[in-house]
């Protein structure tokens, strides 16, 4: 006999939590939130809840990010009167890593969340039903359990909240290669050179993170087939980037199209390759990581016996409400490949709760939403690129750039330079974007989303007094304008 249900949500991530509980504890409906058993490597039948972020992806990222950066600690102290051994983990040297000892630790941290989400769940009244689930009608979800038993949910409301998933780039021996959430849960490094495949967050970040842990007489390498890093973010932070991969002893590789992985044994691989020429090449190394795309998470869970529309990236389609084109079917997060960032998720999650149970139909807002990359040092961003900008709007736009050597730097010696910079819209003097790379500069960008939400103006900058010293003072320091650009499109404050 079926269950009786206000809403059932498939996906118990970020997003779909979010959305139960609200839906749940503000507006009193009766939520069941469907996930797969935990584990740290995602399949059809290994899930978890939490989902991506919380398991394999942006929090056990950080937390190897966090250990990755003890290299440059250790290097930098130098120059502060520590004696620290000049070999071991990382480009520059250092005491020897333990990345077994890291990942167990890492492991434990994430099976405590994976129960934390589960306990909000319970404490929000949200039934939590374990196994995979699929549509069979509008209104009616089965779920299948790891047993075989099945369970049948009736419902006023679905929403699918299923995320996405790492994919392979199509060539001869791509299962010879691991993926990001193997990545995660490697227990050793190969005694050899790492190669990561791509060029965007997760690729950049990973290759931050093997180079900062990696035994240093092994090479890393990062393997693009575009020119720079970071596709879609500011150029002038791309270039600065690209810079500091370079100079924290990442062998980068543009212009490269992987064709072929050769397996001669346990970490004893051969990457076959064309280069910018087109010339074919290949490269010895013990581990390559596939690290170029991700897609929606709609297989096995229905949607063609419903008739759920998909767009031509796979992706659930939906409108400004997240509202599919079956009645009381809904989709949000990573499933629908609007701004894949968990942040956004749980925006949608909110904003999903209140049209659908709270009487008011609300649209997510994705103006100015900030969001990091991992790389070492990072990258923060919010607002609109200055490329963006010039396409965007009538009149001119004025680009304020500061580089400068970072403070710690000037005693350890590292040669590196923060990138710091504001994106104006020159008549209405209205702060388009804030971009930088650096250290801290995920926290600092935080702060100046809520500026930029609240409409802040370059003269508002101006009047403000930093904190001295600190990095995050140049943004207010900035008087100079570097460049004005004529803007060529249409768009008015």
């Amino acid at each position: 006999m079926a269950e009786e249900y206000d809403l059932v949500t498939l996906g118990a991530g970020s997003g779909g939590v979010r959305a139960s509980r609200f839906a749940a504890t503000l507006y009193g409906a009766k939520v069941a939130c469907v996930e797969l058993p935990f584990g740290f490597v995602s399949s059809e039948t290994v899930g978890g809840a939490g989902g991506t972020c919380v398991i394999r992806g942006c929090v056990p990222k950080k937390l190897l990010v966090y250990g990755a950066a003890y290299a440059e600690e250790f290097a930098d102290a130098r120059g502060f009167g520590w004696a620290l051994p000049a070999a071991g983990a990382g480009a520059e040297g250092g005491p020897a890593h333990d990345w077994a000892s890291l990942m167990k630790l890492k492991e434990k941290e994430i099976t405590r969340l994976n129960s934390t989400y589960g306990n909000i769940l319970k404490n929000a009244n949200v039934a939590l039903i374990e196994g995979r689930g699929a549509l069979k009608d509008a209104h009616t979800v089965e779920v299948t359990a790891a047993d075989g038993s099945v369970r049948l949910l009736k419902a006023k409301h679905v929403l699918i909240a299923t995320g996405g998933v790492a994919t392979a780039i199509p060539m001869e021996g791509a299962e010879h290669a691991i993926m990001s959430d193997d990545a995660l849960a490697l227990q050793s490094l190969p005694p050899g050179p790492i190669v990561v495949l791509g060029a965007g967050y997760i690729a950049t970040e990973f290759a931050g993170i093997f180079r900062g842990t990696h035994a240093a007489q092994y090479a890393v390498h990062l393997m693009f087939r575009g020119d720079k890093v970071l596709r879609g973010f500011d150029e002038e932070c791309r270039d600065q980037v690209q810079d500091n991969l370079t100079r924290r002893g990442i062998h980068l590789h543009p212009g490269c199209k992987p064709t072929k992985l050769e397996k001669h044994g346990e970490g004893d691989l051969t990457l076959h390759y064309t280069d910018g020429t087109g010339a074919a090449q290949s490269l010895k190394c013990g581990l390559v990581m596939m690290a170029t795309r991700r897609k929606p998470r709609v297989d096995g869970i229905g949607l063609e016996a419903v008739g759920v529309a998909l767009d031509g990236q796979g992706a659930i389609k939906v409108d400004e409400f997240s509202r599919t084109n079956v009645p009381d079917v809904w989709a949000i997060g990573d499933v629908t490949n609007r701004i894949n960032l968990t942040p956004v998720a749980l925006m949608e999650g909110m904003a999903f709760a209140k049209s659908c149970f709270g009487g008011e139909l609300t649209k997510p807002d994705y103006r100015n939403v900030a969001s990091a990359v991992f790389c070492q040092p990072p990258l923060a961003t919010v607002g609109y690129t200055e490329e963006q900008a010039v396409k965007e709007f009538a009149g001119n736009i004025d680009v304020y750039v500061s580089r400068f050597r970072p403070m710690k730097y000037t005693i350890s010696g590292r040669e590196e330079k923060t990138l710091m910079k504001l994106i104006v819209h020159a008549e209405s003097d209205v702060v388009l974007g804030c971009h930088m790379v650096g250290p801290d500069a995920p926290e600092i960008m935080q702060g100046l989303a809520v500026a930029l939400k609240c409409g802040a103006t370059k003269a508002q900058f101006d009047s403000t007094v930093g904190i001295h010293p600190t990095a995050a003072e140049e943004f207010v320091t900035m008087r100079s304008r570097s460049r004005r650009v004529p803007a060529t499109g249409t768009s008015k404050l």
